[in-house]
């Protein structure tokens, strides 16, 4: 099952538009010095490369894609160090990101995320770790995108940096919490290939 064509069709897609996605908040987020969209940034080239890995190990045995399932869990942490450099930065430099910038990139990886999301909702249960990997990214993404347009609308009330930083953190510990739990679906696919 797990090298189901249309598994490995809804792979490729939200690979792509993950990387497509990347390129567009990177270039936003230099621009206007937004620490949130640098993390999503970030979190958008791990998703592409989590998705690409997916797509690699299909066809693998259940041990081997349970280690696959483990090295994502790591990279799945990567948003969480762009957040914390962003942060350093950002708090040596505090002037507020662009705010209407900020929500219309928030507003377009929002968009992005919710493809990606339900592309792969009826795939999770496909591949074990692997595809979980790949559903919790994409949710995850989602809620932290709704989270970057309230941001950009609270730092048009307040100009402030906080609300843009309060979103990057948001984006951290969802970061760590998917990481915690792919982790232990990979642990569990290890258990179930050895029995």
């Amino acid at each position: 099952m797990s090298q189901s064509p249309a598994f490995r069709s809804a792979v490729r897609l939200v690979a792509l538009l993950n990387l497509a996605y990347f390129a567009v908040e990177m270039v936003v987020a230099l621009r206007i010095g937004s620490v949130s969209l640098l993390a999503d940034s970030a979190d958008f080239f791990e998703d592409a490369a989590v998705n690409f890995l997916i797509l690699a190990a299909l066809g693998w045995s259940a041990s081997r894609r349970a280690k696959v399932g483990t090295a994502l869990s790591a990279i799945l942490l990567i948003p969480v160090l762009a957040f914390v450099w962003t942060l350093w930065r950002k708090l040596g430099a505090p002037t507020p990101p662009e705010p209407l910038a900020l929500s219309a990139t928030g507003l377009g990886a929002l968009a992005v995320n919710l493809v990606c999301a339900f592309v792969l909702a009826r795939h999770r249960a496909v591949a074990g770790s692997l595809s979980k990997a790949a559903f919790l990214s994409a949710r995850n993404d989602a809620v932290a995108n709704i989270a970057i347009i309230l941001a950009g609308l609270l730092t048009v009330v307040t100009r402030s940096i906080w609300p843009d930083i309060l979103a990057g953190l948001g984006i951290a510990v969802m970061n760590l919490d998917a990481a915690r739990a792919v982790w232990r679906a990979a642990r569990r696919d290890a258990e179930d290939a050895r029995a």
